[in-house]
């Protein structure tokens, strides 16, 4: 009987383990949890802050930490605790949005790249490795001299240039996945290929490519603050880390904190966000499961 009700006990479906097991990652649930603040203190920053991000103060130029700013204050006299705030607003769009291109462009090409022909797939390939062998940022600035310099173009800038990272993982992923059983009875029983690919390959592909993403968000907080600190990238008065941490090189050694504060902002998500995709990467590794 015991043998009989074991066998008729529901198993845990995969995402289900997944979630049990990324909990059980300490620092992959502290990494959630500190993106989670930071992105909850950045929408609600106009609520809670009696100053605004461009709010000038003559009088308060280059105050250290004090109780009325708490972070102190910059060139102009604005706060620098609103300003890191709002341009945590920057960074966290710049990283979803750009994934969400990323998404848009890697995932079709690699899917339609593994289910053609040998020569179309080999011929997708080459184009994606003359992509990939492009410098990230030298890339990015160049798309951006020829698409112009708003913030959308910077999403669509680091998106054009992330996306071969995707495709080539969803490639491998689909080839194999089409040798497995399921598809081999989807084709037994007269299913198209596109529907097999659309319905069963690319949805049990997407495990390692949400991975992926987790792992490209830091690194698009990073491009756009390398951008913004060359001066290509978010145009003021609009907050960015990047430009905070230029603005604040020029009178580090009078006041340090306009520098610390912007670049340990930035250590701060991107390692955030670096311990969920390590969580996040092992909870979904099937040899993990049980």
């Amino acid at each position: 009987m015991a043998i009989a009700a074991e066998s008729i006990r529901p198993h845990r479906s995969l995402w289900t383990d997944a979630i049990i097991r990324l909990r059980r990652n300490r620092f992959a649930v502290a990494g959630a949890v500190i993106v989670f603040l930071i992105t909850i203190s950045a929408f609600l920053v106009s609520i809670f802050s009696p100053y605004g991000y461009d709010q000038q103060d003559l009088d308060a130029i280059l105050q250290g930490p004090s109780k009325a700013h708490p972070f102190g204050t910059d060139v102009l006299g604005c706060d620098v605790l609103t300003r890191l705030l709002y341009g945590a607003r920057t960074s966290l769009a710049v990283g979803i949005f750009a994934q969400f291109i990323v998404l848009v462009i890697g995932i079709p090409i690699g899917a339609f790249s593994a289910s053609a022909s040998s020569r179309v797939d080999n011929l997708i390939m080459r184009f994606v490795d003359v992509i990939y062998a492009f410098p990230d940022i030298l890339f990015i600035i160049l798309i951006r001299s020829v698409l112009g310099g708003s913030i959308y173009m910077m999403f669509l800038a680091i998106g054009l240039v992330a996306w071969v990272n995707v495709a080539r993982l969803i490639r491998g992923q689909v080839l194999f996945q089409k040798q497995r059983d399921f598809v081999i009875a989807a084709r037994a029983i007269g299913a198209s290929e596109n529907y097999i690919t659309v319905k069963h390959l690319i949805p049990n592909s997407l495990g390692p490519v949400i991975v992926a993403v987790t792992f490209n968000i830091p690194r698009a907080i990073f491009a756009e603050a390398a951008l913004s600190y060359i001066g290509i990238g978010v145009k003021p008065p609009t907050p960015s880390w990047g430009t905070m941490i230029r603005d604040g090189y020029d009178v580090i050694f009078a006041a340090s904190h306009l520098v610390l504060f912007p670049a340990v902002a930035i250590a701060v998500l991107m390692l955030s966000f670096t311990f969920l995709g390590d969580g996040l990467r092992d909870a979904l590794d099937p040899r993990l499961r049980r």
